[in-house]
């Protein structure tokens, strides 16, 4: 593939709105799975594998699709991507039973996958060298701020319109078909497009920024991790510990994470990317210690405290993460290393939340958070500390 060329702002707007939109989908169950649970006797272990086939999804596109951009160009991948978010769309507009939960999960965890790799990519090419820390920004920008809006969207819908269960994902499938148009009427299309490889591919990451690479996924996947216990056990958390039946609250706690990692991302942009993780770790953990208080005496100020500060902090472990790996990489390998970077989040994100079902259905649900909650602080604590002395080593950035 070419070196990319900058691109002019309204094809940058339309990659970043289809970002944007793409992420927005998968959010929109998160405040609703109450009501999937009372409809469909769902219990905890239920919705937590429903909240983690979603994240297994976006891996197996990661690993299966990873270079996919690379070989054929960025245009046609956003494109796949943005379909597929629609199509998913159109199942959770059918009649919800549990295996056709499981399916739309898994079709929107595809989507995510194809553009959380393949957008990031897009939008760093898209910018000339110099401004890569800006490009880096819109990109987590799009993403944290289309799982935000999904959150809040789903969550206000379902406290006032009629049918919770299709106006959120009526919504979500014409954004996507007005995301795709605007691909094809701004995106160039690939100059010189390879031949696809469509199977498992081994995502590599260039020896170089191995090390950094490794900080990066697990002070950003900590966060993730906390995020992902956070948005699988809040809305059942609040409905039956603290007995608040409104979804527009369940949808608000998830906004304030997903809001907070958009902000936190802004807030990295004046920060070199290693004090950012050490300040985003130090953050991470103080806000493990607020959710564990909050589950612990089941109080619901400091769940929402603990959900801001969970978001800026991940939002400045996962801009760091960004200007330290995918920002480094040659154009032709941006797209398997931005692809890695976010394979290594998901799974960080899938496993505790699929651990917390499994412990709840034995010690309940407040005490499997705390237990996961426990573990992430330890993990980002130690990653702190770790990217504290490599600091003392320089690091050339590019430009």
């Amino acid at each position: 593939m070419n070196p990319p060329q900058p691109l002019p702002r309204p094809a940058i707007a339309a990659i970043a709105f289809a970002f944007l939109v793409t992420m927005l989908g998968t959010t929109l169950p998160t405040p609703l799975y109450a009501i999937y649970s009372a409809r469909l006797d769902f219990s905890e272990l239920t919705v937590t594998i429903l909240f983690a086939v979603y994240a297994l999804g976006v891996v197996g596109a990661l690993l299966c699709f990873g270079r996919l951009s690379d070989q054929v160009g960025r245009r046609p991948v956003l494109v796949a991507a943005t379909a597929l978010a629609g199509l998913s769309a159109v199942l959770f507009l059918l009649p919800p039973s549990l295996p056709l939960l499981v399916v739309a999960r898994v079709v929107s965890g595809l989507a995510a996958g194809l553009m959380s790799g393949t957008g990031t990519a897009a939008l760093i090419d898209a910018f000339a060298p110099e401004r890569r820390t800006t490009a880096g920004a819109l990109a987590v920008g799009a993403n944290a701020g289309g799982l935000a809006v999904g959150t809040l969207l789903a969550g206000i819908v379902a406290e006032l319109a009629g049918a919770p269960l299709v106006v959120p994902y009526g919504v979500h499938l014409a954004l996507a078909v007005v995301a795709a148009a605007g691909l094809y009427a701004f995106v160039p299309a690939p100059e010189h497009a390879g031949r696809a490889s469509v199977r498992f591919q081994r995502l590599s990451v260039p020896a170089e920024i191995r090390g950094a690479f490794v900080r990066a996924v697990l002070a950003a996947g900590s966060g993730f991790a906390a995020i992902g216990v956070l948005t699988a056990v809040s809305s059942l958390f609040l409905a039956r510990a603290l007995h608040h039946d409104s979804h527009a609250l369940a949808g608000f706690v998830v906004f304030l994470a997903f809001g907070g990692m958009a902000l936190g991302q802004l807030a990295a942009r004046g920060t070199g990317p290693r004090t950012a993780i050490v300040v985003g770790c130090a953050g991470l953990v103080v806000a493990a210690a607020t959710l564990a208080l909050a589950l612990a005496a089941v109080l619901l100020v400091p769940l929402l405290v603990a959900a801001a500060v969970l978001g800026l902090a991940s939002g400045l472990c996962l801009n760091a993460g960004l200007a330290l790996t995918v920002e480094q990489a040659e154009p032709v390998s941006r797209g398997a290393v931005s692809s890695s970077f976010f394979a290594g989040l998901y799974l960080m994100l899938a496993v505790p939340a699929i651990g917390v079902g499994l412990l709840a259905s034995a010690i309940g649900l407040r005490d499997a958070g705390l237990v996961f909650v426990a573990a992430a602080a330890v993990l980002v604590a130690v990653v702190g500390v770790l990217t504290l002395r490599s600091a003392r080593r320089p690091v050339a950035l590019a430009a």
